[in-house]
């Protein structure tokens, strides 16, 4: 579930107006601004994109470069980008060598749809000149390696049917492949990387009943393991992804030193998929509602423009 509510009608031309009218005269319109590119969904964001193009020959996001900086900058260039260009951005950042980030290349392949995830390879492809998972292979070792590409391949069947005889089978091989520690098996991967969300619930399901403990409890064998933790972030992130994201926030918000990347993207990527779910299961867990630790750990235009983006009043 969303948290945002966007208008039916609005006037791609009346935004482009003023929007100009934000970046001339003394100094940058923040607020009108935030006013505009908060509230409109991705579609009515990219009919802004083109107006401004055709009427003023120039693109907005360059103009928004120009115009803005620092965590304002970066939270208003991700949102305004359309998702799949955005994740492409995202992927390709995390295959750089200061920005490297193997939780974040599994965040994308992981936590959206399959038609998604498509969309997002095709747009890479078109902005880099080559494919994604010939970069994430190029740039990953090992273990990371062997599991992301075939996550960031996958394509994956997004209906509700369950096979419970599979299910039970696959729950036995996985229970096997750990107890024998070997975490980078390739039918282990392979279940990860081609089940549909709703099978491998089914499965981990029928692991935990019939073997005692969840199955992220038996890849802690050792927490200090890279590896382990993002085989058991994969896991979290397939089947709860709204408990996967509220942890990355809190690590962001209560960390000596807000994470204020990590709390970008989060908010950027999730505000019109599931950030509602978010924000209730960052409350019960931290008994602190998300726009009053984000207030309280921001400041300035960023704090405004994130706590529009996860529908705080009218900030």
């Amino acid at each position: 579930m969303a948290t945002l509510t966007f208008p039916q009608s609005v006037s791609a031309a009346e935004d482009c107006e003023q929007l100009r009218k934000a970046f001339t005269g003394w100094g940058t319109n923040e607020a009108l601004i935030i006013q505009i590119l908060a509230h409109r969904s991705a579609a009515q964001r990219k009919q802004i994109r083109d107006c401004y193009a055709s009427t003023y020959g120039e693109d907005l996001l360059k103009d928004l470069d120009k115009e803005l900086s620092s965590d304002f900058e970066r939270i208003v260039m991700l949102w305004t980008l359309d998702p799949a260009e955005r994740d492409a951005y995202l992927a390709n950042e995390a295959t750089k060598k200061f920005t490297a980030s193997n939780s974040v290349l599994m965040e994308i392949a992981c936590a959206r749809s399959s038609h998604h995830l498509f969309s997002v390879r095709q747009a890479y492809h078109a902005r880099y000149k080559k494919s994604l998972e010939e970069d994430v292979a190029y740039h990953t070792t090992g273990d990371f390696r062997k599991l992301l590409v075939p996550l960031v391949c996958a394509f994956r069947y997004e209906g509700d049917e369950v096979n419970m005889t599979l299910a039970k089978s696959e729950a036995k091989i996985l229970h096997e492949k750990i107890s024998d520690k070997a975490y980078n098996h390739e039918e282990l991967i392979r279940i990860l990387s081609t089940r549909s969300k709703a099978q491998l619930n089914a499965t981990l399901n029928h692991y935990n009943n019939t073997f005692g403990n969840a199955i992220n409890k038996n890849l802690k064998t050792d927490p200090k393991d890279e590896y382990l933790t993002l085989l058991r972030a994969t896991i979290k992130c397939l089947t709860c992804p709204e408990k996967y994201f509220e942890k990355l926030l809190r690590l962001a918000i209560n960390k000596t030193g807000t994470d204020e990347w990590a709390l970008t993207r989060v908010v950027a990527t999730r505000a019109e998929v599931d950030m509602h779910r978010i924000k209730d299961h960052y409350q019960k867990r931290n008994t602190v509602p998300l726009d009053r630790a984000i207030a309280g750990d921001t400041s300035g235009d960023y704090e405004k423009m994130l706590l529009a983006l996860i529908g705080h009043g009218d900030a």
